[in-house]
């Protein structure tokens, strides 16, 4: 079957020319920790004006010059997929401000890995910063969810 029922997201890395990243600590009992906007991709929107759209409404910035770095996707329990589009910019403006989903502040690449990340970023941050890795999906073998990076 080629056709499948997928839940479509996004995420974006906004970065400076200092080595900093946008991160929001994210409230989530499901998902929490250091990681970066993004969010659903509504029906008939395209893939960009969503991750414009989410970016704006959890940090009060407004991105451009979007590039795809990759995916992160896994089948759910239900049979679907849940696939989330992986992009980064270093073009923002607008002034600064935390949303409902959580604090957002600027802070070093370096201390960002090395604080409380949400589960697998460590292994997402590879999509967005190595060139040759393009994508980030999870396998369940034998019941544990397995992570391997194309």
């Amino acid at each position: 079957m080629r056709a499948e029922m997928v839940t479509l997201t996004n995420m974006c890395m906004i970065y400076d020319d200092n080595g900093n990243v946008l991160v929001q600590d994210k409230v989530d009992d499901n998902w929490g920790g250091l990681t970066f906007p993004g969010g659903h991709i509504e029906k008939g929107e395209s893939f960009v004006d969503s991750v414009i759209r989410e970016v704006y409404e959890e940090t009060g910035l407004t991105v451009s010059n979007l590039r795809i770095c990759g995916t992160k996707d896994w089948e759910r329990e239900d049979g679907s997929r849940y696939l989330v589009v992986l992009y980064k910019t270093n073009q923002f403006n607008g002034i600064l401000k935390s949303s409902e989903e959580g604090k957002v502040k600027w802070m070093s690449l370096e201390d960002m890995k090395n604080g409380n990340l949400a589960e697998g970023m460590l292994d997402v941050l590879k999509v967005f910063l190595e060139d040759d890795v393009n994508e980030f999906h999870y396998t369940k073998e034998k019941g544990e969810w397995k992570c391997v990076l194309k």
